[in-house]
């Protein structure tokens, strides 16, 4: 494993969780990289980890591995993938998977050259109220989604836990929309069109803490809305981090609810039913629904790893495509644009 920072114990954790529950395949973290030292060396005698290391390329020639774990910066993502490549080793990278989609293409491309799988850790849409509800929907007896909206509003003081987010020219897209636009790509497939409104609420920040992208998708017969915001403190109610989500369809609705109750009303009346997350004991409760989906993305990536023929959900050519929305929506914040993907047009 690349980087030793926040997320990489939970990672960790999670991939003993796997391997605890058989899930394709064992996993033993046998090194850590990181350019802090003495980082890699706490998390390594918290996790059994028996060797530790400050230069990657080092790591890479002194140890026998099946693939690398990348949990960097992502400014740091391109130089890493492309020194597993060169090694000949299967990548799994962080999201956000490149801070342009151009540096994304150019990491797949160097994975292509090498003969190496290159994945992406997109947790999001394993979440598991994301995953019942996707379930609910492939059911049918909703009849045709005609709308659908999907909320990450927050009043969370983001800026205070990662300060780093003030100096960001581009915050909450980057960030929450490769998470959200990738549920909304799970849920209802690849966009049509698209189009997006920005704004900066806090006058402390660089970049935009609000976010709203409108794209027709599931062939043009679905509008989804996605609503992203850190804007401040006046909702009656805190849910960080948990997502909400409303389904219309011509014969019901489906609804993800704070708590994580999924609501499905037709009309035999409405069912209810509660999908909280695993609460395993390395998971902070705070950050449990978002903590206990690593798990899940990890078994399906690992699933990749062992099996040829299978890939995995969030592989890098799944994932460009959540990169290029984001990418998109900021083109049409900034022109004012309704991109048209049928027809390559930017209107407008």
């Amino acid at each position: 494993m690349f980087g030793c920072g926040f997320w990489a114990k939970y990672q960790l954790a999670a991939w003993q969780e796997v391997t605890a529950r058989h899930e394709g395949g064992r996993v033993e973290c046998v090194a850590l990289y990181n350019r802090t030292r003495s980082k890699a060396e706490a998390l390594a005698n918290n996790f059994q980890v028996p060797a530790v290391y400050d230069d990657a390329e080092e790591l890479l020639r002194n140890e026998k591995l099946d693939f690398v774990d990348i949990v960097t910066d992502v400014d740091t993502h391109g130089q890493f993938v492309r020194l597993a490549a060169e090694h000949g080793l299967p990548v799994i990278c962080q999201k956000p998977f490149a801070p342009t989609l151009a540096e994304a293409q150019a990491m797949q491309a160097a994975c292509q050259q090498a003969s190496v799988p290159l994945y992406v850790h997109e947790n999001w849409r394993w979440q598991r109220p994301i995953q019942q509800l996707k379930a609910a929907l492939d059911q049918g007896n909703l009849g045709a989604p005609f709308r659908a909206r999907i909320d990450m509003i927050s009043g969370f003081p983001v800026f205070e836990n990662q300060p780093f987010f003030r100096e960001l020219k581009q915050m909450i897209l980057a960030d929450m929309g490769s998470h959200i636009l990738d549920t909304a790509r799970f849920l209802f497939g690849e966009a049509e069109s698209l189009t997006c409104q920005i704004h900066t609420i806090h006058r402390d920040i660089q970049g935009e803490d609000v976010a709203t992208v409108v794209m027709s998708m599931n062939g043009g017969k679905t509008t989804v809305t996605c609503n992203m915001a850190y804007a401040g403190n006046s909702l009656e109610r805190e849910c960080f981090p948990q997502t909400q989500i409303f389904i219309e369809g011509s014969k019901g609705s489906l609804e993800l609810l704070p708590d994580y109750w999924i609501h499905k009303t037709t009309a035999e009346g409405t069912d209810k039913k509660h999908w909280p997350p695993i609460m395993y004991p390395w998971v902070d409760p705070a950050y449990a629904i978002v903590q206990s989906s690593i798990v899940e993305c990890h078994a399906d990536l690992l699933r990749g790893l062992c099996e040829p023929d299978y890939q995995p959900e969030t592989c890098a050519e799944d994932n460009l495509k959540t990169l290029a929305l984001v990418s998109d929506a900021y083109e049409s914040a900034e022109k004012g644009s309704i991109i048209q993907y049928s027809t390559g047009e930017r209107i407008k």
